[in-house]
């Protein structure tokens, strides 16, 4: 089952997708600069074969929900997020929020 819904955040609107998969969820919450993943994403890839991209995304491990991921350290980011103030062990929500401030 795939299920995409708008989620809000301080106010903010993103998007949350989930995917239940056999043993195991992917999960995803995203804005239109970056996103937050579960252990699935793999940020060195992002880093290293697609650098030229300069992706903003994160990875939180040991997630089951979309408001684990919220609520989870970045265990992992790539280069092009540290542009929008992100950092390993940011909460996963402060991330997002970063992303929407920059709208401004």
């Amino acid at each position: 089952m795939v299920t995409v819904e708008p989620i809000w955040i301080e106010g903010v609107p993103f998007t949350a997708v989930s995917v239940v998969l056999p043993k195991t969820n992917l999960l995803v919450v995203t804005h239109d600069k970056g996103y937050i993943m579960c252990g699935a994403l793999d940020v060195d890839l992002l880093n290293e074969k697609l650098s030229d991209r300069n992706i903003v995304a994160g990875r939180a491990v040991g997630v089951r929900t979309i408001q684990d991921l919220l609520e989870a350290p970045l265990e992992k980011i790539t280069i092009g997020s540290k542009a929008f103030g992100w950092e390993e062990g940011m909460i996963g929500k402060e991330a997002m929020l970063k992303l929407a401030k920059d709208d401004d």
